[in-house]
């Protein structure tokens, strides 16, 4: 069976923040509708709010689960926890409890981690702080995880918008190339089990 015909049916809830809302762009340019676009049998849905945090993402997360059911979840959520300066402690418990709640309303749920890194000026520490977080995540949950899925495109000023922190239309199909792979790995994970 290849990965296109077992995608029928699935749904793909996307939580996340302004990287995934395709902030400053038309929402059809955004990385999470090309994924609809080359998934075609795949029911993605994009809850993704410019400006959430963790703890935003967790009180939203219940009711999407309800109404979706979904077949994997795209956390993709703590980037405005660490710009506003939150105690990480508090963003992974978040996280966790996101991750928890997956397979509470289906049972075969994967979850696929994006994480990303903070500008330099938010300092080293805090920085590896915050990465550890999405690895000690990915560790203890056995996750599909990417540690900097704009990795491609963030240090490239031709692929960011004027902010330096959202990237641009041309920058979608990038990131889509890079986190494709993570989808068809959980769509082959749960036809696996």
């Amino acid at each position: 069976m290849t990965v296109q015909t077992s995608m029928s049916n699935k749904n793909l809830l996307v939580v996340g923040d302004s990287l995934s809302a395709a902030y400053g762009l038309d929402i059809h340019q955004g990385w999470v509708s090309l994924l609809q676009n080359r998934y075609a049998q795949l029911n993605v849905i994009n809850a993704s709010i410019s400006g959430e945090t963790t703890s935003g993402g967790k009180q939203r997360l219940t009711s999407l689960l309800e109404k979706y059911q979904p077949d994997i979840l795209i956390l993709e959520l703590g980037a405005n926890d660490a710009l506003r300066g939150q105690d990480l402690n508090v963003s992974q418990q978040n996280l966790q409890q996101m991750i928890d709640a997956c397979p509470k309303f289906n049972q075969a749920c994967k979850v696929v981690l994006l994480g990303v890194q903070l500008p330099t000026n938010y300092g080293p520490v805090y920085d590896a702080l915050f990465q550890k977080m999405y690895q000690n995540l990915a560790e203890k949950n056995a996750l599909l995880f990417d540690p900097f899925f704009l990795e491609p495109v963030a240090l490239d000023p031709e692929l960011m918008q004027w902010d330096g922190l959202h990237p641009n239309a041309e920058a979608q199909p990038v990131i889509l190339e890079r986190i494709a792979p993570l989808v068809e790995r959980a769509v082959k994970d749960i036809e696996a089990n």
